[in-house]
């Protein structure tokens, strides 16, 4: 599956500490997709940070011609966001 990297999306990276290969990771291999308000996806996996759990979301436009990653943080507040 190909996804774009918005700029927005590409200065996230930067500024959360966010390596792409994790970001790539979970686009690949998500644990959850959860849609969102108009053509933006979550795609979602559990993950580590500073050795707490967290989620690491990875918005995605899936409204038009390609796929293009529009934002991507990490939360601790996995009870909020994560479907059961």
């Amino acid at each position: 599956m190909s996804f774009k990297l918005s700029n927005h999306a590409r200065q996230e990276l930067a500024r959360r500490d966010v390596a792409l290969a994790e970001v790539e990771a979970v686009l690949a291999a998500p644990g959850q997709i959860v849609p969102e308000h108009g053509g933006i996806v979550c795609y979602q996996s559990q993950t580590t940070c500073d050795r707490k759990p967290c989620l690491l979301r990875v918005m995605v436009n899936e409204a038009g011609e390609s796929k293009v990653v529009v934002t991507i943080y990490r939360t601790s507040k996995i009870s909020k966001y994560w479907q059961i």
